[in-house]
């Protein structure tokens, strides 16, 4: 029985939940501890997310998307990289908007949160929003299109 395109879209969305719930973890997992040890909250956030996209791609590409037919994977994961180096610039905005653009500049949210927590809320918020955009740009710009 073939499945309706709604089904297979549902599946794949399902699929690419998965892949970025661990993808998210690695991330979320490095930034937290180099954050802890010290390291600036956007170089933190940079190492976790640049780690994180090894394993997104591999896993993406085996389990989430299908590759266009004849597909150079040189240029597949170029575009990859480009598509996640805007993700990154995203990630790194999003991040600083919420710590330096609002947590510093609202004195009663640093009497209520710590600064720790408000990166961690920062990172989580950060990754919410380009998981959207990174969804939508790879089944635009990597998957084969159907006939």
């Amino acid at each position: 029985m073939n499945k309706s395109k709604k089904q297979q879209l549902m599946e794949q969305i399902m699929k690419f939940g998965i892949v970025g719930g661990v993808s998210f973890l690695i991330d979320f997992i490095i930034y937290t501890a180099c954050v802890y040890v010290g390291i600036h909250y956007l170089l933190a956030g940079a190492l976790g997310f640049i780690i994180s996209l090894v394993f997104n791609y591999l896993a993406s590409m085996a389990f989430v998307f299908q590759r266009k037919d004849g597909a150079d994977k040189k240029v597949e994961f170029m575009i990859f990289l480009g598509l996640s180096a805007i993700g990154l610039l995203i990630n790194e905005g999003i991040i600083w908007l919420c710590i330096d653009g609002i947590y510093k500049n609202i004195p009663s949210l640093e009497r209520f949160l710590s600064e720790k927590p408000a990166k961690m809320g920062a990172k989580i918020i950060a990754t919410g929003i380009v998981m959207i955009y990174n969804f939508i740009t790879r089944k635009v710009f990597i998957e084969k299109k159907e006939a």
